[in-house]
């Protein structure tokens, strides 16, 4: 950026993306979809691969398509076999209602978990991406607020990149600590420790702080709040039926995207405004009501069949 400019940074990291057109061509397609189609010798197919890899056998049933009258069957069902998709014929009708699966999130069953993952999403979008902002605010002598603390580094130069640089590589450890924790302690513990750190690592920047121990508080709580961000993107879909586990899950991330557009106009809007006090306050308001709605799940998914919620 020094060099050139944000719109080349843009460009450069855009590229990476172009692998996925690549990766499309190999990715399996949704064997739930597939039977909706009435393509159920290919959803079989996906299907015994995915046992495969999981070094396991399918259960004992039929594959059913979503078409009453469809010739596409692997088998028919008899007395004695089950459908490998149970809910398949039941929400297929259901399905073929564009709003149908977003109305099921407000039912009596599903509403309480549906409003708590919408704040849950919300608080650790605002967080995460509040997380971001501050390390442009507050490193590398950045604040006009505290002359006093200010470095003798030139705003021109390579420090502020090169902070935001180390804080952005926090998102890897945050990965491995996600991946150790979420099937030892569970979905629900796992989030409420790192929300939990990642308060313990912003509280300090409730004042002015050196630049040096700024971008180490920064990186600690960068680290937490994607490890929380990836154990919720593994929650919400499994707290959720499988007739409307996408729908409920993509829309708790679109919430989480309106947290992510908000905190710049208000936290870090309040930086800019020499509040970093009232600013940071507001991120740790963000992390303590995640943790609150954590708690407030029915129950976690740790070593709980995805059958139960169907």
């Amino acid at each position: 950026m020094p060099r050139l400019n944000w719109r080349w940074v843009l460009a450069f990291s855009a590229v990476p993306s172009f692998a996925l057109l690549i990766l499309y061509g190999v990715a399996p397609e949704s064997p739930r979809y597939l039977c909706m189609k009435g393509n159920t010798s290919d959803a079989l197919r996906i299907l015994e691969k995915i046992a495969s890899v999981n070094q396991t056998k399918l259960p004992p049933g039929v594959l059913l398509s979503g078409r009453s009258n469809d010739k596409d069957e692997e088998s028919s069902p008899s007395e004695n076999t089950a459908p490998l998709l149970p809910s398949l014929s039941k929400t297929t009708t259901q399905s073929k209602s564009g709003f149908s699966s977003f109305f099921m999130l407000f039912s009596p069953k599903l509403i309480r978990t549906t409003l708590l993952l919408w704040v849950l999403f919300f608080g650790d979008s605002f967080s995460y991406y509040g997380i971001i902002l501050l390390t442009s605010k507050l490193s590398s002598g950045q604040s006009t607020c505290f002359p006093s603390l200010q470095s003798n580094i030139n705003p021109q130069d390579d420090g502020l990149y090169l902070n935001a640089f180390i804080t952005s590589m926090a998102e890897l450890p945050g990965l491995l600590l996600s991946a150790i924790l979420v099937d030892r302690v569970g979905r629900k513990q796992s989030m409420a420790i790192m929300f939990g750190l990642a308060f313990i690592f912003l509280s300090p920047l409730l004042i002015q702080q050196p630049a040096v121990l700024t971008t180490c508080l920064l990186f600690g709580a960068r680290m937490n709040a994607m490890g929380t961000f990836t154990v919720a993107s593994i929650y919400s879909p499994e707290l959720y039926p499988t007739s409307v586990r996408t729908t409920g899950a993509g829309v708790a991330s679109a919430i989480g995207r309106i947290g992510g557009m908000v905190c710049p106009l208000v936290a870090v809007g309040l930086v800019n405004e020499c509040h970093q006090t009232a600013a940071v306050a507001l991120f740790l308001v963000a992390i303590v009501v995640s943790i609150v709605c954590i708690q407030l799940f029915p129950y976690d998914t740790k070593g709980r069949e995805l059958s139960d919620t169907s």
